[in-house]
């Protein structure tokens, strides 16, 4: 029994560091001098340029569901 909940308390510590770095980190796609996130699309060329990422639906609820996910496993 003891040993199920140690192995419960690991994957959960596991999960939620996972979910901090997915929310946190700046990179999740690089493609050559292009750079993309759930935040913004970055590319670099003769100058580095950063957009806001698009305003599409799915993209927002993704970020809202990623920030209330970090807030209740805080909680």
């Amino acid at each position: 029994m003891l040993l199920l909940l140690l192995g419960i308390i690991v994957l959960h510590v596991t999960v939620l560091v996972l979910l901090f770095v997915s929310t946190i980190v700046s990179q999740w796609l690089v493609n050559g001098d292009h750079a993309a996130d759930l935040w913004q699309n970055c590319t670099t060329g003769s100058v580095f340029h950063c957009l806001a990422s698009s305003s599409n639906e799915w993209l927002q609820s993704v970020q809202a569901m990623m920030i209330l996910s970090v807030i209740f496993s805080v909680l």
